[in-house]
């Protein structure tokens, strides 16, 4: 019977992390849903700790990358998500994971001279606990709908010619 059980479990868990994957992703920490997740609300901090929510921006494409200040590879990656910005019809949304600290953030950007980016908070951890966060960096894509779909895990870089490609043309409406 406790193998009958271990099995169906691990025979759930299959199947659910089957909607979470696709094998036409061109990289190997692109993780496509094959169902979008629709989720109600999404509400993060500005700068001065004022309330925003995803619906307060108008996009065909939003990336929310969650980063710290301490993280290495967020250090790596921001550059290139700062340059991916200037295109049309994008929203990047880079929310910090830490406690507030204004002035350690804005020196974060000012050091990487990131100028096309705002910064924002998930201080207490609302999103992060929201999108099961398992790491930092995490970049979640979302459609024009607001629905994720598809999740970056790690260290990635944003102005590759194959993502940009890959984020014009795929149809993620």
């Amino acid at each position: 019977m406790k193998i009958r059980a271990i099995f169906f479990t691990i025979l759930l868990i299959a199947f659910k992390s089957s909607a979470y994957s696709s094998n036409n992703s061109p990289f190997k920490n692109l993780v496509i849903l094959t169902d979008p997740k629709e989720y109600k609300e999404i509400i993060f901090k500005d700068i001065n700790g004022k309330n925003l929510s995803l619906n307060d921006f108008e996009s065909d494409i939003y990336i929310l990358n969650f980063w710290a200040t301490w993280c290495l590879p967020c250090k790596e990656e921001m550059p290139s998500l700062n340059s991916l910005q200037r295109k049309k019809k994008l929203e990047v949304i880079p929310i910090n994971v830490e406690i507030q600290n204004k002035k350690k953030s804005q020196k974060f950007f000012k050091d990487l001279n990131i100028n096309n980016l705002s910064i924002y908070f998930d201080d207490e951890n609302n999103l992060a606990n929201l999108f099961k966060l398992r790491g930092i960096p995490t970049t979640i894509i979302f459609n024009k709908k607001r629905d994720e779909v598809a999740r970056i895990l790690g260290e990635f870089n944003f102005t590759d010619k194959k993502f940009t490609d890959w984020l014009e043309n795929i149809n993620i409406n």
